[in-house]
């Protein structure tokens, strides 16, 4: 209710589009939240980030073909995207008045909504400004409830067909970006298309938040089932409590008994204690994780070797570090550092840490390490030979709210 005890028209707008999403299949909620905004005399349309997070691509709607895709680095939707800021575009001669929208399903990025705005209402009218920010949450709640009921919204953030191995791993792993009031997760994979036997996982709960990245030997479906056995074997022995000592030697046990013809996965498994910074890891024949503090990488994390998990080693040692506040851990694979390019020539460690002080900065953990991974991967004639996936990890307060709209930071 307003202050004049009348109905804000937004409530409306929302209480509708809830209505109409419990029915709605996911090729249909563009035409619900159309349908919901009429009343308000505005129109909507839902861009999605492609898998490589390059372009913003259109969600189809009713009513005749979509326009073409909007490239983040060079648009403004696609600030809007890296920003998490929305922006407007006044009326032209042959244009009406716009608003782009970040589209997150909490801290996730999935795209962005534009509001076309008819009838002079001023683009910065603080009802419109507030209305279309929380429909807009909610429409981005509703695109990640939907995704798993249909095929319609993952093929617009797709390019081409992607691999079997990778469909199975992207079905299980969790979404690229989690942040909670302490800390942010973001990963990245590529090739997206064609991800073999690379993987990563987290979970956070009350003061502790677990992460990994896996690298299975070999290509394509195999190595893709082996870091589904990891995954599955290293999961369910957390769930039953179990620490990292024991969650390796449980997928040690599983591929033993249900890949032995593989040859190995390698790992780093991590848990953060969220109170007090205290890291616990075991690194299972990894690359080593490099500490960024201050921006600059200082040091990696030698300790905690063991032999890669499937090759039975029971002499897994867990080693301890304390983080400062502010300490980002960058997780790669070795898809990342060993890569060659035309010449011959290896990315390499030193390459990595350079890109790392100087292309990520006070950049937001998500858009830091989307960056990171489009720097890496031009170093490459042509697509990676190998997987290459980027784990970020970051202990801060301020970098969990760093990532929300500027008007949600409150």
């Amino acid at each position: 209710m307003t202050a004049a005890g009348v109905q804000w028209p937004w409530r409306d707008a929302l209480a509708d589009l809830l209505r109409r999403s419990r029915l709605a299949q996911p090729d249909g909620l563009a035409a619900e939240v159309n349908a919901a905004l009429a009343p308000l005399g505005l129109e909507a349309r839902i861009y999605l980030v492609d898998q490589e997070q390059r372009t913003l691509r259109p969600v189809p709607r009713p009513g005749g073909p979509p326009p073409g895709g909007l490239a983040v680095d060079s648009t403004v939707p696609g600030r809007v995207f890296t920003t998490v800021e929305p922006a407007s575009l006044p009326a032209t001669d042959t244009d009406p008045a716009r608003l782009w929208l970040p589209l997150l399903d909490g801290t996730e990025r999935l795209g962005v909504l534009e509001v076309t705005v008819r009838g002079g209402t001023p683009l910065d009218d603080p009802d419109l400004l507030a209305g279309c920010d929380l429909f807009t949450q909610l429409v981005g709640h509703l695109i990640a409830t939907k995704l798993p009921y249909g095929d319609a919204l993952l093929k617009v953030r797709r390019t081409r067909r992607m691999s079997e191995a990778s469909e199975l791993l992207w079905r299980l792993l969790p979404p690229l970006t989690f942040a909670c009031d302490r800390a942010v997760v973001a990963a990245i994979l590529e090739p997206c298309y064609e991800v073999g036997g690379d993987g990563f996982d987290y979970a956070a709960d009350g003061s502790t938040l677990y992460f990994a990245i896996f690298d299975t030997a070999g290509h394509h479906l195999r190595a893709g089932l082996g870091t589904a056995v990891v995954m599955s074997a290293i999961r369910a022995a957390r769930r039953s409590g179990d620490g990292l000592y024991a969650m390796a030697r449980a997928a040690d046990r599983a591929l033993e008994e249900h890949l032995p013809e593989l040859r190995f996965t390698t790992a780093v498994l991590a848990q953060l204690d969220l109170q007090t910074g205290r890291l616990r890891y075991v690194n299972a024949g990894h690359p080593r994780p490099l500490l960024i503090r201050g921006g600059k990488v200082v040091r990696s994390l030698d300790g905690g070797r063991r032999m890669p998990l499937g090759l039975d080693d029971p002499r897994t040692e867990v080693a301890h570090l304390t983080l400062e506040r502010g300490d980002r851990l960058l997780l790669f694979s070795d898809g990342i550092t060993e890569a060659r390019d035309r010449a011959g020539a290896a990315f390499g460690i030193e390459r990595l840490t350079g890109l790392v002080e100087r292309g990520t900065g006070d950049l937001p953990a998500p858009e830091a390490l989307r960056r990171l991974c489009h720097a890496a991967l031009s170093h490459y004639d042509g697509p990676p030979s190998d997987d290459a996936t980027l784990v970020l990890v970051e202990w801060s307060d301020e970098a969990a709210r760093a990532m929300l709209p500027s008007n949600a930071q409150t």
